[in-house]
């Protein structure tokens, strides 16, 4: 009788190593009981693939300093065990324009409303959809809409969202004359401003709830002392809100037809990268929330450099790093840099934010907290 070819048996029977005892085996959700939501994202992190990664997303903890021993050369203000027991992690959550024009929106402003974040770092149009929201409406769409039939229509197309120019031209006539007084500020004070002093202003102009960058005025960390980040005395009260690419938008059309009608008006990065690099040395530990990438990504990574580098980090998006991008780099790359510290705590996610990033929020910061 033939016999199976040795060489054949040595190939497809060789035999495994010991499974180690911590390996943990794939597992999906149970539904023939009854699944909390939060049982089910906790299943993610043995379903594989980018589920297990949600998961450890999820799974990053909470740090607070009252988790480690007071130092001997601790300073008074961090020896109380209820201030240890206040002071977490400062959050830099950054996120791409897109993000805002959808209803994540709705979850960014959670965040910032219950002080959730400690700054945010978007671009442009991450600021202004914000305020054009406020005063008009977007709408779903399709991805496959005709561009030059929108164009006729005065319809403009993200992804598969629609934005009415109408909207448009209700932020220049809402903005124009703010950018007349904040003008007229600067000749009187000799005070120019900044991106992230500028957003604040419109924050507190818009004076509705409805918006991100309202509350990211509005809100005052004494008012939330569980929740509370960890802020030097020099810092104001309010989130600040980075924007290094301010001009890079509608924004910046508006700027540009304001310095033909009224010149002068100077907005200075210089104080928003200091302000921003010394909010990031000063935290007791950082952690970085990045949702897409570019701009908002690097700045918040290159001000985790500042302090050798973030202690946590959870980066969404779909870029790769086969083309040397940093809006694709993993988080290793970032380590390489001194901008995520070795050994800490990161992962990415590689999906569509708003498909991932309101099951991360579910998940952690929207769950009630202990009295």
């Amino acid at each position: 009788m033939p016999q199976v070819p040795p060489e054949a048996a040595e190939a497809i029977l060789q035999p495994s190593h010991p499974v180690p005892e911590t390996a943990v085996f794939v597992e999906g959700p149970d539904f023939e009981s009854d699944l909390s939501l939060q049982q089910l994202l906790q299943s993610y992190e043995r379903i594989g693939f980018q589920a297990n990664s949600l998961g450890k997303a999820i799974d990053i903890r909470m740090w607070r300093l009252s988790d480690e021993p007071i130092s001997s050369d601790e300073s008074d203000e961090y020896t109380d065990y209820n201030v240890r027991a206040r002071t977490r992690c400062n959050i830099f959550l950054g996120y791409t324009s897109n993000l805002i024009s959808s209803g994540l929106r709705d979850i960014i402003k959670y965040l910032v409303k219950y002080k959730h974040v400690c700054a945010i770092v978007t671009t442009a149009g991450g600021v202004e959809e914000d305020f054009i929201k406020c005063l008009g409406k977007t709408y779903l769409a399709d991805f496959k809409m005709d561009g030059a039939d929108l164009r006729k229509k005065g319809m403009n197309r993200i992804g598969n969202l629609v934005v009415p120019n109408d909207n448009y031209c209700k932020f220049e006539d809402w903005l124009l004359p703010i950018l007349d007084t904040m003008l007229a500020e600067q000749r009187a004070t000799g005070e120019v401003w900044t991106p992230s002093s500028v957003i604040r202003r419109l924050g507190k102009e818009i004076n509705n709830e409805e918006s991100v960058y309202y509350w990211a005025y509005k809100v005052d960390w004494r008012d939330f002392l569980p929740f509370a980040c960890t802020y030097n005395s020099s810092f104001q009260n309010d989130i600040p809100v980075f924007c290094p690419a301010l001009t890079d938008g509608s924004l910046g059309d508006m700027i540009y037809f304001h310095s033909f009608r009224s010149p002068g008006l100077i907005i200075d990065i210089v104080g928003d990268i200091r302000a921003l690099n010394e909010l990031s040395r000063k935290s007791k530990k950082a952690g970085m929330i990045i949702l897409g990438g570019g701009v908002c990504k690097h700045q918040i990574a290159n001000a985790m450099l500042i302090r050798n580098g973030a202690d946590f980090a959870v980066y969404i998006n779909t870029g790769q790093e086969f083309d040397g991008s940093d809006s694709g780099a993993q988080p290793d790359e970032a380590v390489s840099w001194g901008k995520i510290r070795a050994g800490a705590e990161s992962v990415k996610v590689f999906a569509d934010a708003t498909l991932v990033f309101p099951l991360l929020v579910a998940a952690t910061f929207a769950q009630k907290q202990p009295s």
